[in-house]
């Protein structure tokens, strides 16, 4: 299945089929998140808030091509990521776009 950000495919006509989205609310292990606490204090990259977004951003957008499947789609276009803080370590990441099938 595609997946792009554009609005359309250069040379490929297709019908809309509507939006699709996937989501999840992620977060680490207590250790994880104290270490990450510990890192605030001198600075540079919390691997494991990066790591935990990166997994959660791959279960979101699985979950929306398999919603997209279900359609009948053949590629999601427009595709966007959004996210928010749901509590101290924890993240919700939403993938969504729209699924297209080609003619």
């Amino acid at each position: 299945m595609k997946l792009l950000s554009i609005e359309y495919i250069p040379g490929q006509e297709f019908e809309a089929l509507g939006m699709v989205k996937g989501a999840v609310v992620q977060t680490k292990n207590f250790g994880k998140d104290f270490m990450a606490g510990m890192k605030t204090l001198v600075g540079g990259e919390i691997a494991a808030y990066t790591e935990m977004l990166n997994e959660a951003r791959q279960i979101a957008v699985k979950r929306m091509v398999d919603e997209a499947k279900e359609m009948g789609a053949d590629a999601v276009i427009g595709i966007r990521y959004g996210s928010a803080q749901m509590m101290s370590g924890a993240a919700e990441v939403v993938a969504y776009g729209t699924a297209v099938r080609f003619k």
